[in-house]
């Protein structure tokens, strides 16, 4: 969030045409047919999910395991988690690649950074991808551990879970060096097959 308020900062004389960029593409008619479509809805949502897993059902995997005085307190930290993801840091995001003068394109973060912070750009990015990557793999395999136990109705056995450990890391290092296009479909598609899952 503060490289992203500095990067708008940095770039402050294109901020009012930021905000006019946004509204002038909200409301035009390609925009409206594809909201009304669903295209463009579709797309937010299987990109929501990877945001703040909201509606999805995985997120009281987490909550479950918490420590506190009243569930309550629990459900509300998981309210304002997806509060900070999606209105503060998916905005100060948009607004960051939105106020530079790159040209949108799949790699638009990297090269937002790059162009604004110079050569300390993809250094930050690296250590940030890097620490996202490391924490999000935590989480996941987390939930996996907690639902496989669930299956199971016992404990999980120490050769068996050297076994997932095994599995797990195999599937990490596919996922890595896998096309990004076949990726982010399978992805798609068992995020998809986790809500059919939970949602009933």
């Amino acid at each position: 969030v503060l490289v992203s308020l500095l990067i708008i900062c940095l770039n402050i004389r294109n901020v009012p045409g930021m905000f006019a960029s946004i509204f002038h593409n909200a409301f035009d008619l390609q925009s409206v047919m594809g909201g009304f479509s669903g295209s463009c809805i579709m797309y937010g949502v299987k990109r929501g999910l990877y945001s703040n897993e909201a509606g999805m059902g995985s997120a009281p995997n987490a909550a479950a395991t918490a420590s506190v005085s009243h569930p309550a307190k629990q459900g509300l930290v998981q309210m304002l988690s997806v509060f900070i993801d999606t209105l503060l840091i998916c905005t100060a995001t948009a607004f960051m690649c939105l106020s530079t003068n790159v040209v949108p394109t799949e790699e638009i973060a990297g090269a937002v950074i790059a162009s604004t912070l110079g050569a300390a750009g993809p250094v930050f990015l690296a250590v940030a991808m890097m620490l996202f990557a490391f924490t999000t793999l935590l989480g996941n395999y987390s939930y996996c551990e907690g639902c496989l136990e669930f299956i199971l109705h016992r404990s999980i056995k120490k050769h068996e879970l050297l076994f997932f450990r095994l599995f797990a890391t195999a599937i990490v290092f596919i996922g890595a060096i896998a096309n990004a296009g076949l990726v982010w479909d399978t992805a798609d598609m068992l995020q998809g097959m986790i809500v059919v899952v939970n949602v009933p």
